[in-house]
């Protein structure tokens, strides 16, 4: 397999430099029935990633409460 065909890691700053280049897109040429779509689709990925960040909190939680130390 060559480099080139390997899957990419990403890294959390590729995520921040989509929603960086999502926010300084010129919105101009856009029809309200594409604002509106587009509206949408970030608000469920808004979503997407408010229910993710539940559960790994959930996860840090309760791997914090199995390794915390016994107290007698």
């Amino acid at each position: 397999m060559d480099d080139d065909d390997r899957p990419r890691r990403r890294s959390p700053k590729d995520d921040f430099g989509a929603a960086s280049l999502l926010a300084s897109e010129s919105l101009d040429s856009y029809s309200l029935e594409e604002l509106d779509a587009r509206v949408t689709l970030l608000e469920a990925e808004i979503n997407r990633i408010r229910a993710h960040r539940q559960k790994s909190a959930a996860h840090m939680q309760a791997a914090e409460a199995l390794f915390r130390p016994k107290t007698s």
